[in-house]
């Protein structure tokens, strides 16, 4: 989790989301990893768990991962939840929850669905207040940017 920490500092620092995610083997060495990147690719795919998802597959040269763990800062959306799914992960593990749009835990838990033909089994809390920190400092910034933003542009 302290890899996807740090590669959401790598999101946050070109002005994305900060979320990370690393997806590491049966033996736990890492394999792949993601940094949201929807704004800098232009791609609204781009989460990070979709970044990594991609780069596992090439990996290992093949779309399902069995065997493989998800390591990501915040909570998955629906789409990257799915991913998850067709994906075959085995495992994910959360830091910290997203409330307005996680689809683990917080809102449509995904994963929990019984219409599902694979089961995701995971787990909330590993470095959470850190990647919880890290999201509230990011928007807590962006939102007095936006301010200060409006206020210039009253000025005129």
């Amino acid at each position: 989790m302290r890899r996807a920490l740090a590669l959401a500092d790598q999101a946050a620092a070109v002005g994305e989301v900060p979320v990370g995610a690393v997806i590491a083997d049966a033996g736990g060495e890492i394999i792949a990893e993601g940094w949201n990147q929807p704004i800098s690719a232009s791609d609204p795919t781009a989460h990070a768990e979709i970044v990594a998802l991609r780069a596992a597959a090439l990996a290992m040269q093949n779309y399902r991962l069995p065997g493989t763990t998800l390591y990501v800062t915040i909570e998955p959306c629906t789409m990257c939840a799915g991913a998850l799914l067709h994906s075959r992960i085995d495992r994910l593990v959360i830091a910290a929850q997203e409330p307005k749009a996680g689809a683990i835990i917080s809102q449509a838990q995904i994963l929990d669905a019984p219409y599902g033909n694979h089961r995701v089994s995971y787990e909330l809390g590993l470095c959470g207040e850190e990647a919880a920190a890290k999201m509230s400092d990011f928007f807590r910034v962006r939102r007095a940017q936006k301010r200060e933003e409006r206020k210039a542009k009253r000025e005129q």
